[in-house]
């Protein structure tokens, strides 16, 4: 979809919402924008990049935000959301239709403080670096409900519960980097040359931005791994008890067994014709398993 044009202090403004081939070919014919540049800025493949054609004089800024698969559960992962600066026109596209992306533009347009093309990127870039926040404080949330879980019984439930924000934290940790890498070069970049302290200044809140959430993710991340590594110890540990419990409960079964086998067999043994031969052989079981289980206690097995 090809939103109707605005405009941002005089700049056009045209915004792009998962484009069809119908709605490429406009964009080509109709704004001269190569066929090449639409592949790339509406790749869901891509990564954070800016690119600066200096024959064009365009100008792209591709930048990875959140995109949710399910709420409730946590599942994050990254879409990639691009600008594009095309003879003196700024196109946006948000081919996976993000929500974060387009509270971000709409926020940046609202702001009485953007005056120029380049503090609405800006602005909006710090917008959509601000929107990992939220995910990651409930993820904090989930996080010490999973973790208050260790003291109880492990359900199934709170290991696939695990293994969802562990998925969302690559994703979204993987992201921050990027875009926190992206974010420190620009200033070095075609778009930073001749910047003016307003400018300076906004370059220097999205960098601090983004090392903000970059330092919340990293703590998440390894607090999650830790929890994981406590489940793990846990199941661990509780298998190990239940085998030791298994293994010596069936070698005090063996010895009954053995004993009660070898009087049942049709030949004469030893205090077989005997009359309460049944409570010697039970009295030698009793014995066996008696002392089996002082041997295993005095070799610490038990």
């Amino acid at each position: 979809m090809i939103k109707s044009e605005k405009t941002i202090n005089g700049t056009k403004w045209i915004e792009t919402i998962q484009i069809n081939a119908e709605e490429r070919a406009t964009l080509e014919d109709q704004y001269g924008i190569d066929e090449d540049i639409i592949e790339y800025v509406t790749d869901n493949d891509e990564s954070t990049n800016y690119v600066y054609d200096i024959n064009e004089d365009d100008q792209l800024f591709i930048f990875l935000a959140p995109y949710a698969l399910d709420k409730d559960a946590l599942r994050y992962i990254t879409q990639p959301f691009g600008m594009l600066l095309h003879k003196g026109v700024l196109f946006t596209f948000n081919q996976s239709h993000i929500p974060e992306v387009n509270t971000a533009l709409y926020s940046a347009l609202d702001n009485p403080e953007v005056k120029s093309v380049d503090a609405f990127i800006l602005e909006t870039l710090f917008t959509v670096v601000d929107s990992f926040i939220p995910i990651s404080r409930a993820i904090t949330k989930k996080r010490n409900y999973l973790d208050k879980m260790l003291n109880r019984k492990t359900k199934n439930s709170d290991l696939v519960s695990l293994s969802y924000l562990q998925q969302t934290l690559t994703f979204l940790y993987s992201a921050v980097q990027t875009n926190l890498s992206e974010l420190d070069r620009l200033p070095k970049t075609h778009f930073g040359v001749g910047a003016d302290q307003d400018k300076i200044d906004l370059f220097e809140g999205v960098q601090i931005e983004g090392e903000q959430v970059q330092r919340m993710f990293d703590i998440e991340t390894q607090v999650v791994d830790r929890i994981d590594h406590t489940f793990n110890s846990l199941a661990n540990n509780n298998l190990n008890d239940t085998m030791k419990f298994l293994t010596i409960w069936s070698l005090t079964m063996a010895v009954p067994t053995i004993i009660t086998g070898f009087y049942g067999m049709n030949v004469k043994l030893p205090l077989a014709g005997m009359q309460y031969t049944w409570m010697l052989t039970l009295g030698i079981s009793v014995a066996l398993i008696v002392a089996m289980l002082i041997m295993l206690k005095v070799w610490r097995k038990m």
